[in-house]
């Protein structure tokens, strides 16, 4: 199985999500730089959290512009598994591949702690592996987590069982506390909480483990 996780200028959980692949599937994820003009062929793409590009003008919208990002496309159109995390959940709703927007969190501070996580829809390739309504516990880092989209949006995502994950204890301000999301054909996940920090107890639990075994499971 290959796993690529792409890289931008002011990523700083790219490694961890390479480390979560690599425990997950037994081998090295390929780091991709964003300036590439063509994406590797891989199985499952990854978009880490950071700060790309400092955040500047919109957090993702210059990154969704990057040259790498029309290989990305590619992938998910094709049908193959995509995550993008925090900063990669904001690349991905400025590339048009999800829904809504992530807007300045409600209080206009930065958040930075672990909070709860209810499982919406297990019945997905990524969440297979917990149970309905299970409730985890996954850190968030974020100024700008605020998850918005129209009515309308809101509720086709949650007729259609394309809310993933949603908070406990809303820590940003999100709409109907929705944490996670996926695209029509179910392939593209967006979340704001790192799953990819939580897979060894050593460093605080392993309850984003299962997000990545339900991909791996999947594929196979």
């Amino acid at each position: 199985m290959k796993t690529a996780v792409i890289v931008f200028p002011g990523s700083n959980c790219d490694r961890d999500a390479a480390v979560a692949l690599e425990r997950a599937t037994g081998k090295p994820a390929e780091m991709v730089w964003h300036g590439n003009a063509e994406l590797p062929d891989a199985d499952l793409v990854v978009l880490p959290g950071g700060f790309s590009y400092g955040d500047y003008l919109r957090s993702g919208a210059m990154s969704a512009r990057s040259p790498v990002m029309e290989g990305v496309i590619a992938h998910a159109k094709s049908g193959r598994p995509l995550v993008g995390i925090c900063n990669g959940f904001q690349v991905l709703t400025e590339a048009g591949l999800l829904p809504g927007v992530l807007m300045r969190n409600a209080d206009l501070h930065f958040v930075c702690k672990t909070v709860g996580l209810q499982i919406t829809n297990n019945e997905t390739i990524f969440t297979n592996g917990y149970a309905s309504g299970q409730t985890i516990n996954v850190p968030v880092a974020h100024h700008d987590g605020n998850y918005f989209a129209d009515d309308e949006t809101l509720d086709r995502l949650e007729g259609e069982g394309r809310v993933a994950f949603r908070y406990t204890d809303n820590p940003n301000g999100s709409a109907r506390d929705i944490a996670g999301i996926l695209n029509d054909e179910g392939n593209v996940l967006g979340m704001m909480p790192h799953p990819e920090r939580v897979v060894d107890e050593a460093l605080g639990g392993t309850d984003g483990s299962a997000l990545f075994a339900s991909l791996v499971e999947a594929l196979q």
